[in-house]
């Protein structure tokens, strides 16, 4: 079967043919010879009802949150409104293109400026760009925004440490070490900032202290005010990671708690894709101090006209090709306007609600290592099933044999045998009670059994370090990998 286009503007034709037809491809006028194919493509010969069966089959051998409860602890797996899909994929919005005349844009850049005035008043940091891909892009500049901010003081030489609490997610270290700064783990106490700890490690070298609030063990930290005063005591900035802003959602907000700059997942708070591979959006946030530093180009407002501005001689400079990543922020925008002022603070209170609850019953089958009272995720530990020659990511696996996701394993590091759940506010009760029925039965199953799951999956258990290290992308791939096992001595991929 070949597929061949008559021209850009016609519906696409397919045409049956032989599979080795030698039939030259169609001459399209305007491209150079030598980009031209030389044969034609051999395109597979299957039948339109063996290719939906093969791609609908696909689609149901993974996870997703149409089909499932999906409790990953500090990603904040919300259900995207179909709503928001459908305004998203209007052609006024999808056909948009990052270089056309901003005098042919004007409604998109009045819906990033109206988003970002928004976004001003969640965060309490009235200055907002949209340009950030994705939240590890966000931290990343927000860091190249503090490292200006020094520069300009001439305190550069000296601000070179960025403090991190153990709790931190894994690319805050990261994306302070590609800002060109050194990093310093804090220990915690009960799960919280060790106020002791910060105050003997803060200093002239002190560039930024990286925070989430809540933290990734789920626990508010009430210290925020003292933990400010500390860190700009000496002079230093306060950097709000917002993965778990859909805790404290129109409750209160970054600015309120003393933090200078902050990066929001728009996935995680305001019911975008998440993850996947695909475009992303990572918001910054900051006050005064920070705010001139923010990337370019920003949205302006003159008159009744919006245009980009690039006349921001303190900025960072531009950190993406095109101005954030239109799709996104108009979903994120229905989704904040759908719920108006008063939902989005029933957001934030539902999704604690719903987290105490499942902890609560949750944690009569394993122990909760810091108190119980938490905002919009808990954590678990699994040392105890160890006594039974199991262990974490064996309770994981067994509970994707029950149809439902497994929690976050393993983070944060200071809990032993970590399981950290979080089921947001778009999960009924009923949901979390199948949820918790669900994981005491793995829990209840053989050891034998948890260290053989999944066993209802197309796949298994499989090595994960080397499908890391060595991932079969392609069917080329696959069929290499296939022929080496086959030979004698040779060991299948994992």
């Amino acid at each position: 079967m070949s597929f061949r286009q008559a021209r850009w503007d016609e519906p696409a034709i397919w045409d049956l043919a032989p599979p080795n037809s030698t039939d030259p491809p169609p001459v399209i006028p305007g491209i150079p010879e030598r980009m031209r194919r030389k044969t034609a493509v051999r395109w597979p010969e299957l039948s339109e009802l063996e290719v939906v069966r093969h791609f609908t089959r696909l689609s149901q051998m993974n996870f997703g949150i149409d089909t499932s409860p999906y409790p990953l602890g500090s990603c904040t797996m919300k259900y995207n409104p179909k709503v928001s899909e459908l305004l998203a994929r209007r052609p006024g919005a999808a056909d948009l293109h990052p270089e056309q005349p901003e005098e042919t844009a004007q409604g998109a850049l009045e819906i990033l400026w109206r988003l970002e005035r928004l976004l001003g008043r969640v965060t309490g940091l009235p200055e907002v760009s949209l340009q950030a891909a994705a939240g590890a892009h966000g931290e990343w500049a927000a860091l190249l925004m503090v490292r200006a901010y020094f520069r300009d003081r001439g305190e550069l030489d000296r601000r070179t440490e960025v403090l991190l609490p153990d709790t931190a997610h894994g690319t805050n270290p990261a994306s302070a070490m590609m800002a060109g700064f050194t990093t310093r783990e804090l220990p915690s106490k009960e799960g919280c900032v060790d106020l002791t700890a910060l105050r003997a490690a803060v200093g002239d070298r002190t560039a930024c202290f990286m925070l989430t609030n809540p933290n990734t063990a789920g626990l508010f930290e009430s210290d925020i005010l003292e933990i400010a005063e500390t860190v700009h005591g000496v002079g230093g900035t306060l950097y709000y990671d917002g993965a778990n802003l859909n805790a404290i959602l129109g409750v209160t907000h970054p600015g309120r708690m003393g933090f200078d700059v902050a990066h929001l997942n728009l996935h995680k708070t305001f019911a975008t894709p998440h993850g996947g591979g695909g475009p992303g959006a990572g918001v910054l946030a900051a006050g005064e101090k920070l705010g001139p530093y923010l990337p370019v180009p920003r949205v302006v407002k003159q008159g009744r006209k919006f245009r980009l501005d690039y006349d921001r001689p303190k900025s960072i400079g531009k950190i993406k090709t095109a101005y954030g990543n239109f799709g996104l922020d108009l979903r994120a925008y229905a989704f904040a306007l759908t719920h108006g002022e008063e939902g989005l603070r029933h957001v934030a209170r539902r999704a604690v609600l719903n987290s105490n609850y499942l902890g609560l019953r949750m944690g009569r089958s394993l122990p909760r290592p810091f108190r119980t009272l938490v905002k919009h995720e808990f954590l678990l530990s699994g040392a105890p099933l160890k006594a039974r020659g199991v262990r974490t990511l064996d309770l994981a696996k067994r509970l994707l044999d029950e149809g439902v996701h497994a929690p976050t394993v393993y983070f944060p590091s200071l809990v032993e045998e970590a399981l950290m759940v979080e089921l947001p506010e778009t999960e009924s009760k009923r949901v979390l009670d199948e949820y918790v029925a669900a994981f005491e039965r793995s829990l209840a199953d053989s050891p034998e059994n948890l260290r053989a799951a999944p066993r209802s999956l197309a796949v298994g258990r499989i090595d994960e370090v080397r499908a890391a290290r060595e991932p079969l992308l392609s069917w080329k791939d696959l069929r290499a990998a296939a022929g080496k096992a086959e030979t004698p001595g040779a060991v299948a991929p994992g």
